[in-house]
């Protein structure tokens, strides 16, 4: 294909602004997908892409539109997945920018803009969703303008949903995205910016092709993890995979090599052919750093080797999971997981569960810190149980995030309350017409478990959040651990600031009290920091009158009976055991 037809273009915006829908009419319109074939939602392979109605993987597909090639990518839209985003932007001259035309611009949008406009691309702006009643199309074009400073002409009006405007935004990715500069007769350059596991087919590649060509049986070398390998097979995705002869410059298409495994080659690398190889490589990826780390464990301790190989598996299509084993005295074997938020947590169990059949118990998730000791050396902790010696203790570091919310005036009292509450600090308030943007400064580990439905509550549904990892800051933190019968429940123990850590402890216990079963003895539920006991509750005892068959006669006999139970049931504190439900380790999680 002569590179001047060809385009490369994204699809950026909010989570529900219409971004997948759009896709689907462009497929559409341009008979990439028969009508018969066609579904909503078509480049959501997954299932519970489908189920959720967000996309979580980033989808390309080749369209053909007036003689040009269109290759598309479909991001996410949720924070959780913006290292998705910002990888498909690299691959790309253009961006279209999807807001919705009643709820105007959110936090996401802002930070999609931002990415955008950091790797330099054209945005295309789009008013998507004009046949809704709520609809707003004099406020949000105003609010378009002030973003990009473009004029209103600039702004397409379009309803993915009925097809209203979808061709015009075809003509406009023509018009104004530029086609793809490269070197034809270059060394062979082409950046990975996904790849994942075929059980069938081994590594398959996603890859933008920057300088020269790639073809069919040509041996094939990873600049960064010098991995070598054959591409058995390359063409283009429309939407299925599509072979061809080669891939040429300025295409996007996929490669399926012999590899065994991804890690061989990661998302960002740049692949050269041995015939025409090249020694420079292109500007990739930062390595994903997760600040959300969880402890899976199998339910039952035989299925540790299946629950290693099953997260072995998913990493390798997901580049921003990282593990490592983890041993507990409660749970036994399981892994550690790092992850980029709490949604791509619970996509990842999800995933687990459903797609390899595991029951799993997943502790509370925390977040990192960073211990520095007397000694001069510093440590990194993923878990509290893993906090070194107090005595040993100069300083530890805890992550702080910078935060973005996006919300109606009227909530604005509301949201600030909720920041300070979490030991956050306002920064900045500025408005945007009817909305006001607030940034703030919080300490990760507190918005971890609630705070985004606690935002969605005190803003009504209105309120939009992004945030970004900002810096290691020094503070009063201390290990709050749980004992259940007098014995320490490791998997349970949390960091926590110290002001906060008596409120943390008897909220935890009475929780716990809730989930944990009764038993046929009085078992004490503590929290405790070091060696002091902050806060306590009870579970009593089941009761069971064993008098029943006594009927008159003296009333020492009674006494006699009543005291033998009551031997029996300190005899069995002593020795007997509490079996902790898994409900118990995500107590956190739980919602008031």
């Amino acid at each position: 294909m002569n590179q001047s037809q060809i385009r490369n273009f994204c699809i950026i915006a909010h989570i529900d602004h219409g971004k997948s829908t759009l896709a689907d009419r462009m497929l559409e319109l341009t008979g990439t997908v028969q009508k018969r074939d066609m579904k909503s939602q078509l480049l959501d392979s997954m299932d519970l892409e489908r189920e959720k109605g967000i996309t979580i993987k980033l989808a390309p597909v080749r369209m053909s539109h007036n003689g040009y090639d269109l290759n598309l990518i479909d991001t996410p839209g949720h924070v959780d997945f913006s290292y998705e985003v910002s990888r498909s932007l690299e691959a790309c001259e253009g961006a279209i920018l999807v807001v919705d035309a009643s709820q105007g611009i959110q936090a996401q949008t802002l930070a999609n803009v931002y990415l955008a406009m950091a790797a330099d691309l054209t945005i295309i702006p789009v008013l998507n969703k004009i046949d809704l009643p709520a609809a707003d199309v004099p406020r949000v074009s105003a609010e378009i303008i002030n973003l990009l400073g473009c004029d209103d002409d600039d702004i397409l009006k379009i309803s993915a949903k009925t097809g209203e405007g979808v061709i015009e935004v075809l003509d406009a990715v023509v018009e104004r995205v530029g086609p793809p500069t490269g070197e034809v007769e270059s060394p062979t350059r082409a950046l990975i910016f996904d790849s994942y596991y075929d059980d069938y087919r081994g590594v398959i590649l996603y890859t933008r092709v920057i300088d020269g060509s790639i073809k069919k049986g040509d041996t094939i070398h990873m600049l960064a993890t010098s991995a070598d390998g054959i591409a058995l097979e390359v063409g283009a995705l429309n939407p299925t995979m599509k072979a061809g002869p080669d891939l040429s410059t300025g295409e996007i298409g996929y490669i399926v090599t012999n590899l065994k495994t991804t890690r061989d080659a990661k998302v960002g690398d740049t692949v050269t052919t041995r015939r025409a190889q090249a020694t420079e490589m292109l500007p990739g990826y930062k390595n994903v750093k997760p600040f959300v780390y969880a402890g899976f464990f199998p339910v039952s301790n035989e299925d540790y080797q299946e629950l290693k190989d099953a997260v072995e598996k998913l990493s390798l299509s997901d580049s921003a999971l990282q593990f490592e084993p983890e041993n507990s005295p409660v749970l036994g074997f399981g892994v550690r997981i790092g992850f980029l938020g709490l949604l791509h947590m619970d996509i990842v169990r999800e995933r687990l569960e459903r797609e390899y059949n595991l029951d799993l118990v997943v502790t509370n998730p925390s977040t990192d810190y960073q211990v520095n000791l007397a000694d001069g050396t510093q440590v990194d902790i993923k878990s509290a149980s893993d906090l070194p010696d107090v005595s040993r203790i100069k300083e530890i570091r805890e992550p702080w995030i910078k935060g973005e919310i996006i919300v109606p005036k009227d909530y604005i009292g509301a949201v600030i309350q909720l920041i300070v509450n979490k030991r956050g600090q306002q920064k900045n308030l500025s408005y945007i017409d009817e909305r006001a943007l607030i940034s703030f400064e919080a300490p990760l580990a507190n918005l971890l478990t609630d705070f985004y439905d606690q935002l969605k509550s005190v803003t009504s549904g209105y309120g939009s959040f992004n945030y970004e990892l900002d810096n290691y800051i020094p503070e009063d933190l201390v290990r709050v651990d749980f004992y259940v019968a007098g014995e320490m429940v490791d998997a349970l123990s949390v960091m926590a600031h110290r002001s906060e850590s008596q409120r943390l402890g008897r909220e935890v216990v009475d929780k716990l009290k809730d989930v944990i079963p009764r038993q046929n003895f009085q078992v004490a539920l503590q929290a405790a920091i070091g060696g002091k006991f902050i806060a306590r509750a009870d579970l009593s005892a089941y009761r069971k009158d064993v008098t029943t068959g006594l009927y008159g006669g003296d009333v020492s006999r009674k006494k006699k009976v009543l005291a033998k139970q009551a031997k029996g049931k300190k005899r069995m504190k002593r020795f007997g055991k509490v079996d902790i439900p898994s409900e118990a380790f995500t107590v956190m999680l739980k919602r008031d």
